[in-house]
């Protein structure tokens, strides 16, 4: 049956969202500052960029795999970067300023999405991971109608909303227990900690 392809595709999307990366840690340090909302819409920037890898993977694009296989040097490099420069942002983030610029005016949750978007675009070899957990569970799509094809990347994209979705809501139920000093120190923390990934994001390209 069709539905199955919508249940594979999900539990991909699911899983392949579960890692606790620089997104994770940026979804949550926004749930907990500006939140629930804030940290969907982040949460759907990293699906809907997951959604696109998957859909380079299923329909086997061989032009853009290619493509990132050859500048996979320079675009992790730019992607550590990227995070380096977003760590030092969110570490040097005053809470307090930023709770009273946010009761001043409304949260900018489309500069939330496309932020996550474009961090999500800066490892594009996440579509191998797709490659890899569509051959695992059997799926393969170049064959494939475009209704079963269709079936599985919405799935990817529902499944990784899943999971966003989620975390959200569970980091939702303590944010109110959090003091502005416990606000500083998450900053503090979530800076360091996508520092880290952005400084081990390009040291890794000089040690494949």
């Amino acid at each position: 049956m069709e539905i199955g392809f919508l249940i594979k595709g999900l539990i991909v999307g699911f899983l392949a969202s579960i890692p606790l990366g620089p997104v994770g840690v940026l979804s949550i340090q926004r749930t907990i500052n500006k939140g629930r909302t804030s940290g969907i819409i982040s949460g759907m920037g990293a699906a809907t960029v997951d959604t696109f890898f998957a859909l380079v993977a299923a329909l086997g694009l061989t032009y853009i795999i290619n493509f990132i296989e050859e500048q996979q040097f320079f675009i992790q490099l730019l992607g550590g970067g990227v995070l380096m420069l977003l760590g030092i942002r969110i570490f040097r983030t005053n809470p307090i300023k930023q709770i009273r610029r946010h009761r001043r005016q409304k949260n900018k949750l489309i500069e939330d999405y496309f932020s996550v978007v474009f961090l999500t675009l800066s490892n594009p070899l996440a579509v191998f991971l797709f490659i890899a957990a569509f051959a695992g569970i059997g799926i393969v799509t170049s064959n494939d109608s475009t209704l079963k094809s269709s079936l599985i990347i919405l799935g990817v994209f529902l499944g990784a909303m899943l999971w966003w979705s989620t975390l959200t809501f569970l980091i939702d139920l303590f944010r109110k227990k959090f003091r502005l000093k416990q606000l500083w120190w998450i900053n503090k923390i979530a800076g360091i900690v996508i520092i880290v990934f952005g400084i081990i994001a390009m040291l890794s390209v000089f040690f494949e």
